[in-house]
């Protein structure tokens, strides 16, 4: 049963990596106006355009959101790969934590992923073991 759930886990992490690249794709509107702002401000409002730093702004910020969620999607796809060949435990517990931020979907993935994860029959899969006090002296 468990081998099962953590094959649906790491197709269902595959499935939300590719929603979360592609609900990072929306900023690149606002990217592009930023990039026309900044090559040719005078050209976006007939010879008084903006000043620089609107093109700077609608530039940067957007890349970076662009490029954050980007980097989230290859975070959780590497972490469906992990759960499908049963490795980096932390990580994947670590990437179902961040996942939560990404609602809905990543909120109900990363919850089940968590539950899921926290098996003691599922952490021996991982060969992750129990980890109890330090022994006497």
């Amino acid at each position: 049963m468990d081998q099962e759930h953590l094959r649906l886990l790491s197709i269902f992490h595959y499935v939300v990596a590719g929603i979360i690249a592609l609900f990072s794709c929306f900023p690149i509107i606002h990217l592009i106006v930023g990039i026309v702002w900044f090559v040719a401000p005078a050209a976006m409002s007939g010879g008084h355009g903006p000043p620089l730093l609107f093109g700077l702004l609608f530039t940067l910020i957007p890349a970076m959101m662009i490029l954050a969620g980007w980097g989230l999607a290859v975070v959780v796809l590497l972490a469906g790969r992990s759960l499908a060949r049963r490795r980096h435990y932390t990580f994947c517990l670590v990437v179902a934590a961040i996942s939560c931020l990404f609602m809905p979907f990543g909120t109900v993935l990363g919850v089940f992923t968590i539950l899921v994860l926290n098996r003691p029959s599922v952490k021996a899969l991982f060969g992750v073991g129990a980890v109890g006090p330090p022994s006497g002296p």
